[in-house]
């Protein structure tokens, strides 16, 4: 699985380049991501602009990533689809992840507010 990483200002960009996040690449998606936030990224943002699916075991892998940050940083989502959206709606996920329509949102609110 690729990831691609950018940075611009202060904020790291990952972006999964797959159209499904599901049990098949969860522990390494998860894990190349730990291993950012293990640099010291402080301010994530995880652009799903590609991704057309997650199952659970990919949303486990957020939550760790989540605990991951915790003191240390933030961790926000972007980009989701529709059917992205409605499941973290309907597991109130998007109680527990800040999450933006668009990236520059993303940017703007970490480098601004973050």
């Amino acid at each position: 699985m690729k990831i691609e990483i950018e940075k611009q200002q202060d904020v790291t960009l990952m972006t999964p380049v797959t159209r499904r996040l599901d049990a098949s690449v969860a522990l390494r998606f998860k894990e190349e991501v730990l291993a950012v936030i293990q640099q010291g990224e402080v301010r994530l943002v995880l652009d799903f602009s590609r991704v057309d699916f997650i199952d659970s075991s990919c949303l486990g892998a957020l939550i760790s990533l989540l605990k991951a940050t915790s003191g240390k940083g933030t961790l926000v989502l972007c980009s989701l689809n529709g059917n992205i959206k409605n499941m973290f709606s309907l597991t109130r996920m998007d109680r527990v992840f800040t999450l933006y329509p668009e990236r520059s949102d993303a940017i703007d609110a970490l480098t601004l507010g973050g």
